[in-house]
């Protein structure tokens, strides 16, 4: 009897041991640049390597790279950016703090680099002055709710010199009395002030404002269970604070949720501008603001797809680009792609921004990379 317990258990260990395989196979392999497809003259590097589930960034005025992470110890990194004429390097990579609570989301603001943790918001004073030997952080504000699910965050500051947080939904689809759920938040910089912008916001993990018209715009994923190609993912526009994007009532631009909607539930509130994949995990994005690229991608939109978990035939694990005139999206298409060949995952792009020369630094979680997008006629 003891020899079959045992055995047991050895079974319900092997679908564990088997993802732990898969994981460290996939992390081990190099990855192949080859397989990155892009427009005619775009070329993409590897730009620094070996770091563990890098995700958000944020760029300083001097060219310093930070980089949150969700996983792997809880780090936030530092790279400076080496110029030498028109090549742009990456520097010596730093550890600026270890052991935090998913520390996902940066953000930079006179001379501070900011990171938020699952229920609060850290403001490291004067950071590159301190690349060497990291400083202890102030806490800006701790007033967010303690749910992993959903709890890792993006922070940017807007055009308003406001700091803007979202709070995740709790669940995978579910009401909450609490308003800070499903919403982005925005806050002064000290951390006061804090107040909901948006609402109806299952998960965003990535947004900017348009450079000419300063309007917010987000990346938002869509709720799990039904089925492979429903409900979309979206890119929402949010002119204006008040306005209520559907969740959980209505998902995408005409789908009213089984359980809490109802007919009337994609009528009452704002349909996202454009609508994504379905499950492709659309994650962070930005308007190019850089001059290197061609006149047509300026004041575009890149959004990293992070890819699917739960789809049967995967989606996303790639870069897309949404093409905006007039304050409105007119479509959504392909940018870069081969993070998925069709047999195996090399990569999950999580972030991007923008160095001062215009060419687009790219995070991806699952190789541990920095990618370099450069553009060359």
């Amino acid at each position: 009897m003891n020899f079959l317990k045992k055995l047991r258990s050895l079974f319900k260990l092997l679908p564990i041991l088997f993802f732990v395989l898969i994981v460290v196979n996939e992390a081990s392999a190099e990855f192949p640049i080859e397989k990155i497809k892009m427009p005619k003259g775009f070329q993409f590097e590897v730009f620094a390597s070996g770091l563990e589930n890098p995700r958000s960034l944020t760029v300083s005025p001097n060219g310093t790279i930070f980089v949150g992470t969700r996983t792997g110890g809880g780090k936030v990194y530092a790279i400076p950016v080496i110029k030498d004429g028109s090549s742009r390097k990456a520097g010596k990579i730093y550890t600026i703090a270890s052991g935090l609570r998913a520390p996902n989301g940066v953000a930079f603001k006179d001379g501070h680099l900011y990171v938020a943790e699952i229920e609060r918001v850290l403001r490291f004073d004067n950071i590159e002055d301190h690349l060497e030997k990291p400083i202890k952080p102030l806490i800006v504000n701790q007033d967010f709710p303690k749910d992993t699910w959903h709890g890792w965050k993006f922070i940017r500051f807007g055009p308003d010199g406001k700091l803007y947080v979202p709070v995740g939904m709790p669940c995978n689809v579910c009401e909450k009395d609490d308003v800070r759920y499903g919403s982005i938040l925005r806050m002064d910089a000290d951390g006061k002030n804090l107040k909901v912008f948006s609402r109806g916001v299952r998960n965003t993990v990535g947004f900017d404002w348009d450079p000419t018209t300063k309007d917010m715009w987000f990346t938002d994923n869509g709720r799990d269970n039904l089925g492979d190609n429903y409900p979309p993912d979206e890119l929402n526009h949010a002119p204006k604070a008040g306005m209520h994007f559907g969740f959980p009532y209505c998902h995408g631009k005409n789908i009213p949720d089984p359980h809490f909607g109802n007919p009337d539930s994609c009528t009452t509130h704002t349909a996202p501008a454009q609508e994504l994949g379905p499950h492709v995990a659309a994650l962070g994005m930005r308007f190019y603001t850089g001059q290197m690229f061609p006149k047509e991608y300026h004041n575009q939109i890149l959004i990293c797809e992070h890819g699917s978990w739960n789809r049967s035939e995967k989606n996303g694990y790639r870069i897309t680009l949404v093409r905006v005139k007039d304050n409105a999206a007119t479509s959504y298409e392909i940018f870069a792609s081969g993070w998925w060949d069709g047999k195996r995952i090399w990569g999950r792009p999580v972030d991007l921004d923008i160095l001062d020369d215009g060419s687009v630094i790219v995070s991806d979680d699952n190789s541990g990379n920095l990618y370099r997008i450069t553009y060359q006629e």
